[in-house]
């Protein structure tokens, strides 16, 4: 191993992964909603907050829309 690396010799390149890296956000949430999540994701043997990201990831590959109807 060499006791110094010369940075200019090496061959940086760009994370292919890097757009892909998850981003922390703040969301205001019920806390229906996360105990529903929770409850699920317990069920599934997985963190609640993995289940929320791989619904919404779901929902965009999907092109999905919200419909809501108000009564």
């Amino acid at each position: 191993m060499l006791e110094e690396y010369d940075i200019d010799k090496l061959n940086p390149r760009k994370n292919p992964y890097a757009k892909e890296l998850k981003k922390q956000v703040t969301i205001k949430i019920a806390p229906s909603v996360i105990d529903y999540f929770k409850d699920q994701a317990a069920e599934a043997g997985i963190p609640y907050q993995t289940l929320i990201n791989l619904y919404l990831s779901d929902c965009v590959k999907n092109k999905r829309k919200l419909e809501m109807t108000w009564k």
